[in-house]
């Protein structure tokens, strides 16, 4: 937000000329955005995180041998009961708002290997975003303590005049 990029860009506001509360008002936003986008960064970590746990499970939980033994399905997080693996070679993913596809193993892999790559680019895109806004509230941050430092200058000066 320096003053070639507010004077090259039409609607841009040159943030030195504004006062110290709308500039403390602007701070406040950027800090709600730069939260907000945090929060999502956050989220969509976890959710590739999730497919990637999809992907550990497929590899060694889906398989001949595992099919033949018996295991425990989770009914909650703290109740398991005894099941059996009814398909070695075929699995369900869930697609999406509670939409299930029944897929074979090598099906299931790829598309969860494809959601994490989508995930990955899309947080490469969003840590841009952030970085973005957070070096815009340092900006602000900065034009704020120049401009309070200035008027504490000036009123010492007056001080001193008087």
């Amino acid at each position: 937000m320096s003053s070639k990029q507010a004077q090259g860009q039409p609607g841009q506001i040159e943030i030195s000329t504004l006062p110290v509360p709308q500039l403390q008002e602007l701070k406040t936003q950027l800090d709600r955005e730069l939260e907000h986008l945090t929060s999502s960064f956050q989220s969509l970590r976890t959710a590739q995180a999730k497919f990637r746990d999809c992907l550990k499970s497929i590899a060694t939980g889906v398989n001949l041998e595992v099919s033949l033994k018996p295991l425990l399905v989770p009914l909650t997080s703290s109740l398991y009961v005894p099941g059996r693996l009814t398909s070695s070679t075929h699995v369900l993913v869930d697609v999406g708002t509670g939409f299930f596809v029944e897929k074979n193993t090598e099906d299931a892999k790829d598309f969860y290997e494809r959601k994490v790559k989508d995930l990955g680019g899309s947080l490469k895109d969003l840590e841009g975003v952030i970085n973005g806004k957070a070096n815009n509230v340092r900006v602000v941050e900065e034009v704020i303590r120049v401009k309070v430092l200035n008027a504490q200058e000036q009123s010492a000066m007056e001080g001193k005049g008087s």
